[in-house]
């Protein structure tokens, strides 16, 4: 099973998203509508953290909602910020370009508080050598806005 069959947990003001076990094309639909029900729970600024420190696996199936749900928190002045500590997570973010978008926090309360994952840890993921095209990516930020 993807996510908990609870709604969306609240620190404060910001919605709290976990998932387990896999993620991929036929499993993330539970996490998809757990992240649409966080986004729709509150009207105006939208800060989220979703938790992936128990998830075994993923590929490139997480991107679409994680996009969709960067593009709504930014658009609402608002933020979201990743938890996970798994290495095949961390690759499909550095193989797609969006690890600066989608960097590493080791919990749900670093996340809360802005603390990324050790950035002077030594690199322990390469990334292979790009075989097919790129895959896509993140809708581009509007003018005007930083990351």
């Amino acid at each position: 099973m993807a996510t908990q069959d609870e709604a969306p947990a609240l620190i404060e003001e910001c919605r709290l998203v976990r998932a387990r076990g896999e993620l991929d094309a036929q499993t993330v639909g539970p996490l998809v509508r757990a992240l649409a029900e966080a986004r729709a729970a509150r009207p105006g600024r939208l800060l989220l953290i979703v938790d992936l420190s128990e998830v075994t696996f993923t590929d490139c199936g997480i991107l679409p909602p994680l996009c969709e749900a960067w593009s709504d928190c930014r658009a609402r002045d608002g933020w979201i910020r990743i938890v996970y500590d798994n290495h095949t997570t961390e690759l499909v973010f550095r193989c797609t370009g969006l690890l600066d978008r989608f960097p590493a926090y080791a919990s749900a309360q670093d996340a809360w508080e802005g603390r990324t994952a050790d950035a002077d840890a030594p690199d322990q993921v390469s990334t292979p050598p790009r075989t097919r095209p790129d895959p896509p990516r993140c809708r581009p930020e509007p003018p005007g806005r930083h990351k």
